[in-house]
C-alpha cells in the first residue's frame, strides 16, 4: 500500500504522538501569523502553505515519533492490548500482532521493513504475508531536518516543512534510488515530497550517527557534494569506489546525493597534481583535465568517466586510474595474495578474465598470475540470475573437455579465468566478462555465507487454500487469492465456447479450475504458479499479482491476466515468464539464447528488437518475446478448424485470407493444414486477443478524467465521442453510469 498525501500522514501521526496541548496552542498562533502573511504576499504558494497549517505535524516533528506508541495517557486502559497488536498505517486492512519469542521452525519470512530475514520481536499479520520488525513498526513516519537533504529554503517559516522527509513503503518510481548507498530497493524509503530525494530507513538511521558538512558546489559536477569523514565506517559504502580514481573508499569522501555513483576520495578533489611525467608516454609531459565529459583512455581502450590526465598535441589521454596506480593491491575476499604493480610495455593476456590487456598490470608472484588492474578485485562467488546455483571465480580448470560459454556461446579456454559452477555433477560455465557484463543479473555472494538457493515458495505465500481433494490427493476445491469465490477442478468443459483462463488469457485446456458462481477460470498450472520466483531476467525476486497490469514489458501486448512484478518497475505475463534463457523452438533446428545487446530483425515477425532477444550461436536467427510466447493455436471464424501456428512456407507468393493482403513467407503466420488457410498471427488473433472484457483502463492513458473500460464488441454502434465514427470494434467506455463517453480503443491519446 503507498503512502498517502500529507493530510493522511499528519494526521496518523497525530494519533501516535503525544503532544502538549499549551505548547502547541502558542506555536498555533506564531504559525497561523506566518501562513496568513504568506498567503497575502504570494498566493501562488498555496499549496506549500497549507502543508503548514497543521498545528500537530510541526509539532509532532520534535517528538518521537513510531507507528506502535499509545496516543495519550487516556488510553493506559488499553495498553496492554495495544502492546500485543498494533494498526499500522501501511497495512490498514489487518492488524499486526506482536511476536515476542521465535519458535523451534523459525519464522521464514522477510522484513516488509528492511527487507531482512524476520526476527524477534516482530509484528506480523495473521491473515497474510505481512511482517515487520518491532524497530521498523517504530519508525519515525517522518524526519526533519537530514543532512543529506537541506533544499527548499525560500520561505524562513516553512523552513521545517521545507525539509521534512515522509516515509513510503518503497521509492518513487522516479527517484534515483537511496541517497547514500545509491540502491532502489522494495523497503521503508523516507523521500521528499517536493523533489526525487529519497533515503532508505537502513541509511537513514546509520547516518544520523555519522557528521556530514552542509552541501558545497563546485564547478567540477552539476550539483552540490557533501563531505563526510572516515566513509569506511558506513559498511553500505565499501561496494564503491571513487569515481576518478576508482580505489576504495577507505579515506575522507565528498559525493553527490542526487547522481547515483559520484563519489570522490578527498584527496583526489584537493590533491591531484596538476601536471605529470608518465612512464608509458616520454613524449611530453601531461595535464590534468578537470572537465566531467570523460575521455577515451589510451592505456585501459574504453571511454572513462571524469577527469583525466592528457597531452592536447598528440591527442593521448588516459584516466587518473592509470596515471597514478596503486603499487600494492591487497583484498582477500577477492585473491588470497597481494597483487604487485608491473610496468611493462606490450599486451598481455589476463589470466583473470582471458582479454587481452597492455601496459598496466598487476601480478601474484605466488599465483604465477598477470591480471588487469580491474581483475584484481573480481569477486571470488557470485550468484547469478540465469543460474540456480552459486558460481566461483577460477583462474584455470582441470581434467574438463571442450566446453562453451553458457551466455554466449563462444569456447572457454580452460587455462585462463572464468566463472564455473561448483555443485557435484553441474558442468556450468560462463567467461568472466560474459556473467559481469550487467549488475543487474548478479550480487556477490561474500566469502564463508551460505549461497542462496532459488526461492520455492508456492503454496506458503498463501496463493491458494485447499477446502476438498480426492482419492489421489488432488485439490478439487480451492480458494485461490485472486478470486473471491471458490474454485473447482474440471477436465472439459461443458460447452463448445473458447473460454480463456484468467491467469494467462489463453484458452482453456485440461486440466482447469472454475467458478461455480461466475465466468471465472484458471489453468491448473496457473493455480499452482509459485507467489515468489526468482527469474532469469533479474537477480531479484520476481512476485506474482493480479492487479492493474495492463501492458507486459516483454511482449509489448496488453493483458488483464496474472503476471509478474520483476523487481521495482518491470512487468511479464505469464506467457513470457514461462519462457526459459536457453530454449529449445520448434521453429528453429538449434537452442536459442538470450542476448541481452542483440539489436536484429525477428525471424518470426520481422521487427527489430531493441532491448535483447533469443539468439541462435550458429546461425543468424533471432526471436523475440512476443514470437515465442504466441499461443500454438487460435480459433478465427474464417475457418471451422483450429489454425496452428507455422514457421516457413514453401510458396513464393503468399496472402492473408483475413486481410487479402500479401504476406511474407519468411515470417511465422496461422494456417489450417485441411482447409489450405493462412493468415497474419495480428489478423487471427486481433489488436487485443489478451484483454479481458469489463477491465478497467486506467485514465493515464487518455484525456478523460474518468477510469475507461474494455470492450470487444459495443451495444448498438454508438458514435464514438473523438472521430465521430460508429463504434464496431474495441471501445473504451467510461466506467461511470452517468457518463456517456465513448472511444474507439485506436483513438486514446496514448498508443500501447
Amino acid at each position: 500500500m503507498e503512502m498517502k498525501n500529507e493530510e493522511s500522514v499528519s494526521e496518523n501521526q497525530n494519533k501516535i504522538g503525544s503532544v502538549s496541548e499549551n505548547k502547541n496552542e502558542s506555536e498555533n498562533e506564531v504559525e497561523n501569523e506566518s501562513v496568513s502573511e504568506s498567503k497575502n504576499e504570494n498566493e501562488s504558494e498555496n499549496e506549500i502553505e497549507n502543508e503548514s497549517v497543521s498545528e500537530s505535524e510541526i509539532e509532532n516533528e520534535s517528538v518521537s515519533e513510531s507507528g506502535s506508541e499509545s496516543v495519550s495517557e487516556s488510553e493506559n486502559e488499553s495498553h496492554d492490548k495495544s502492546v500485543q497488536q498494533i494498526q499500522h498505517p501501511f497495512h490498514e486492512e489487518h492488524p499486526l500482532v506482536l511476536v515476542a519469542e521465535q519458535s523451534n521452525e523459525g519464522l521464514k519470512a522477510y522484513c516488509d521493513g528492511c527487507g531482512e530475514l524476520l526476527s524477534t520481536p516482530c509484528f506480523t499479520c495473521i491473515h497474510c504475508n505481512y511482517h515487520l520488525h518491532k524497530h521498523c513498526a517504530e519508525v519515525p513516519l517522518k524526519i526533519f531536518g537530514h543532512p543529506l537533504h537541506l533544499q527548499h529554503p525560500r520561505w524562513r517559516f516553512l523552513l521545517k516543512i521545507s525539509f521534512t522527509l515522509f516515509l513510503r513503503q518503497r521509492p518513487h518510481e522516479m527517484a534515483y534510488g537511496c541517497a547514500l548507498c545509491k540502491e532502489k530497493r522494495k523497503m521503508f524509503f523516507y523521500q521528499c515530497h517536493r523533489c526525487w530525494f529519497s533515503i532508505d530507513i537502513k541509511c537513514a538511521q546509520l547516518s544520523s550517527s555519522f557528521k556530514f558538512s552542509l552541501p558545497f558546489k563546485l564547478d567540477i559536477h552539476n550539483h552540490a557534494l557533501t563531505f563526510i569523514e572516515s566513509p569506511i565506517a558506513i559498511d553500505v559504502l565499501k561496494r564503491f569506489s571513487c569515481s576518478w580514481c576508482h580505489k576504495p573508499l577507505t579515506n575522507d569522501i565528498s559525493f553527490c546525493s542526487e547522481c547515483p555513483f559520484f563519489i570522490l576520495h578527498k584527496k583526489c578533489l584537493d590533491e591531484l597534481p596538476t601536471k605529470i611525467n608518465h612512464p608509458s608516454y616520454h613524449v611530453h609531459p601531461i595535464f590534468l583535465n578537470r572537465s566531467d565529459t570523460g575521455c577515451f583512455c589510451n592505456l585501459y581502450q574504453k571511454k572513462h568517466s571524469g577527469p583525466f590526465y592528457g597531452c592536447t598535441l598528440c591527442q593521448f589521454n588516459i584516466n587518473i586510474g592509470c596515471a597514478l596506480p596503486m603499487s600494492i593491491v591487497e583484498g582477500k575476499s577477492c585473491h588470497q595474495h597481494p597483487f604487485t604493480l608491473f610496468r611493462r610495455r606490450g599486451s598481455f593476456i589476463c589470466d583473470a578474465c582471458g582479454t587481452e590487456g597492455n601496459y598496466i598490470s598487476y601480478i601474484c608472484s605466488t599465483c604465477n598470475v598477470m591480471v588487469h588492474k580491474n581483475c584484481t578485485s573480481l569477486s571470488r562467488i557470485i550468484k547469478f540470475s540465469r543460474h540456480d546455483h552459486c558460481i566461483f571465480h577460477k583462474y584455470f580448470l582441470e581434467d574438463l573437455a571442450r566446453q562453451d560459454c553458457n551466455i554466449c556461446f563462444n569456447e572457454v579456454k580452460l587455462d585462463r579465468g572464468n566463472y564455473s559452477c561448483g555443485k557435484p555433477g553441474c558442468n556450468y560455465i560462463v567467461h568472466v566478462n560474459c556473467v559481469l557484463e550487467d549488475d543487474h543479473l548478479y550480487k556477490v555472494i561474500e566469502e564463508g555465507k551460505q549461497c542462496e538457493e532459488p526461492c520455492k515458495k508456492s503454496m506458503q505465500s498463501s496463493i491458494i487454500r485447499v477446502i476438498e481433494v480426492n482419492e489421489a490427493g488432488e485439490a478439487t476445491k480451492i480458494e485461490h487469492f485472486s478470486h473471491q469465490h471458490c474454485l473447482v477442478l474440471a477436465d472439459k468443459m461443458e460447452d463448445e465456447i473458447d473460454r480463456k483462463c484468467d491467469g494467462c488469457m489463453l484458452s482453456i485446456s485440461p486440466l482447469f479450475y472454475y467458478c461455480l458462481e461466475c465466468p471465472f477460470f484458471l489453468h491448473k498450472t496457473c493455480v499452482e504458479l509459485p507467489r515468489i520466483k526468482q527469474h532469469w531476467f533479474r537477480q531479484s525476486n520476481a512476485i506474482l499479482n493480479f492487479k492493474g497490469f495492463l501492458e507486459c514489458n516483454f511482449c509489448c501486448r496488453p493483458c488483464s491476466g496474472f503476471f509478474y512484478n520483476i523487481g521495482e518497475y518491470l512487468r511479464m505475463c505469464l506467457m513470457c515468464a514461462k519462457i526459459a534463457d536457453i530454449i529449445e523452438c520448434e521453429g528453429h533446428q538449434h537452442f536459442l539464447f538470450f542476448d541481452f545487446k542483440c539489436k536484429e530483425k525477428c525471424n518470426g515477425c520481422g521487427i527489430r528488437c531493441w532491448h535483447g532477444a533469443f539468439k541462435c550461436g550458429k546461425c543468424r536467427f533471432v526471436l523475440d518475446f512476443a514470437c515465442l510466447a504466441l499461443p500454438h493455436l487460435a480459433f478465427h471464424k474464417i475457418d471451422e478448424h483450429m489454425l496452428n501456428l507455422t514457421y516457413d512456407d514453401d510458396k513464393e507468393q503468399s496472402y492473408c485470407d483475413v486481410c487479402e493482403q500479401e504476406r511474407d513467407p519468411t515470417l511465422w503466420y496461422y494456417s489450417c493444414s485441411i482447409c489450405d488457410t493462412s493468415a497474419h498471427p495480428k489478423c487471427v488473433l486481433g489488436q487485443f486477443p489478451f484483454l479481458k472484457d469489463g477491465i478497467t483502463w486506467a485514465y493515464a492513458d487518455h484525456s478523460h478524467t474518468h477510469h475507461l473500460k474494455f470492450f470487444r464488441n459495443a451495444e448498438g454502434y454508438p458514435e464514438c465521442s473523438r472521430c465521430g465514427k460508429l463504434c464496431q470494434e474495441e471501445i473504451l467506455k467510461c466506467e461511470e453510469s452517468t457518463c456517456n463517453y465513448i472511444i474507439h480503443c485506436k483513438c486514446r491519446d496514448y498508443q500501447v
